[in-house]
């Protein structure tokens, strides 16, 4: 079931009538609506996966009381790292057996070895990275003490699994949701309106922005052999449009959505495209990943204390961990080894915090400086997209190559039957756009709501319905 779904359409105001009337009594019947809803939804890309779901939980959930019970710290190691190796165990099965058999036989192979590697047949469950992080985060809190189990399994059971987060995040912390779970909401009509607007601006950014540049980024990137240079360069800006689009679109319709049940979430993007160094748009990228990253992985390693060496490893190794957490091909590593390399200078200059405050522009130099290097950081990770959209690297480096060499930027006629003007005049409008919300709270709010509502409401409508790209990229994640 996507978010842009008929299918989400009718689903997601019966469970909101549902939770506001019959089950608005008491926090439990709230929650088990939920937990129901949720369940339901995650079923609907199939069935069986749904098992794996509810397994993990079960093991998270009891392992975690285990920790908290143990009298030795020997004893809570046990459990804690039992848990972790089952759940990446699954992950790893799932998601990276193929990848890691295939790239053996290859190895063989290149030595002059014959090898037929065994592989498994089976589709990835949607979402396994995600709520297995959740769980992850949840196991690691009660280890260390940070936050005691949760007795109550449904609860628990819903932080894992609630619906607008549970296939492509954010990344949930139980600190952060569980009390919220614990509590009876009580309807707010502000926050429901707010949720709504959230809802659309998500379905403009998915339908109208993402979906329209999959169209010509597809174009480009599947005939890029055939295409210019000039093409090239607009392939990998399509594509980081379409990204952005697809996937903060998908997380402002998750935010919005549980703002319906008086349930807020974690932010997942800051205007990410308007940071000035790759480390500010590290920090505004995917927010709930990267400081999952920093507390989890980066932090326990050392993170940036000791000898310079120390603060480069640990650096690479969240980078490739991060590459490689986003799917199981050697391109992912590629893109993740390339913003390492972006960051590495930043972090032994000592200036990877430098901007981290607010900016306005104005009509001076500085105002230039910013500008300068809102385009330089937006230009480098465009060139990054290119391997984490390319299906091998062997077709990155290709589409790289003749990038430079071609050396042509004439415009060119497209197989889909379109010229670039009209995609590029959408894509103006929409960063002016973004560019005036990076300091407001609600992209449609305000003055002349009703004014922008039925702009995005006409554009969803007018696009959506000739659009035939109806996935979320992060959903194979």
């Amino acid at each position: 079931m996507f978010f842009n779904s008929l299918h989400f359409a009718i689903f997601l105001p019966i469970v909101f009538i549902l939770y506001w009337t019959i089950a608005s009594k008491s926090k439990k019947h709230q929650n088990y609506i939920l937990i129901f809803a949720s369940y339901y939804f995650y079923s609907c890309w199939d069935f069986k996966f749904l098992f794996l779901l509810i397994f993990s939980t079960f093991l998270c959930y009891f392992l975690a009381i285990q920790i908290e019970n143990s009298k030795t710290l020997s004893a809570r190691k046990f459990w804690l790292w039992l848990c972790v190796s089952m759940n990446l165990g699954f992950l790893g099965i799932f998601k990276y057996y193929n990848f890691f058999a295939t790239s053996f036989s290859e190895l063989l192979q290149s030595v002059g070895l014959n090898s037929s590697p065994l592989l498994l047949k089976v589709i990835l469950p949607v979402g396994i990275s995600f709520y297995t992080f959740h769980g992850l985060s949840y196991i690691i809190d009660i280890y260390y003490k940070r936050i005691e189990t949760e007795k109550n399994f449904v609860d628990y059971s819903l932080f894992v699994s609630y619906f607008p987060l549970l296939v492509a995040g954010p990344i949930e912390r139980a600190t952060h949701l569980l009390p919220q779970l614990k509590e009876k909401r009580k309807f707010n009509f502000e926050k429901a309106k707010e949720g709504i607007y959230q809802i659309i601006w998500g379905l403009v950014k998915k339908v109208v922005i993402a979906d329209s540049c999959a169209n010509y980024a597809n174009a480009i990137f599947d005939n890029y052999n055939s295409m210019n240079s000039l093409s090239l360069i607009l392939g990998a800006v399509y594509f980081a449009f379409q990204i952005y689009g697809d996937f903060s679109g998908y997380s402002d319709i998750a935010l919005g959505t549980s703002k319906l049940f008086g349930i807020d979430l974690l932010k997942n993007f800051n205007y990410p495209y308007f940071s000035r160094d790759i480390a500010e748009f590290w920090r505004k990228w995917h927010i709930s990943l990267t400081t999952w990253f920093r507390d989890y992985l980066y932090i326990p390693l050392g993170g940036s204390k000791g000898s310079k060496w120390f603060k480069v490893r640990n650096t690479f190794l969240i980078f490739l961990v991060s590459g490689f957490w986003h799917g199981a091909n050697w391109t992912f590593i590629a893109w993740g080894l390339i913003n390492a390399l972006y960051f590495i200078p930043l972090l032994l200059l000592k200036r990877n915090r430098k901007n981290v405050e607010d900016f306005n522009l104005g009509f001076n130099f500085s105002s230039l400086q910013i500008i300068f290097n809102i385009l330089l950081t937006f230009i480098i990770t465009c060139f990054a997209w290119i391997f984490f959209r390319a299906k091998t690297i062997q077709d990155a480096f290709q589409y790289i190559r003749r990038l430079f060499e071609n050396g042509i930027f004439s415009e060119q006629y497209f197989s889909i039957q379109r010229y670039n003007h009209e995609l590029l005049t959408l894509l103006l409008v929409f960063v002016l756009v973004e560019w005036n919300n990076r300091t407001r709270n609600e992209p449609i709010s305000g003055k002349y709501s009703w004014v922008k509502l039925s702009l995005c409401l006409a554009a969803i409508l007018a696009l959506g319905v000739f659009s035939d790209y109806k996935e979320f990229i992060y959903f194979q994640f």
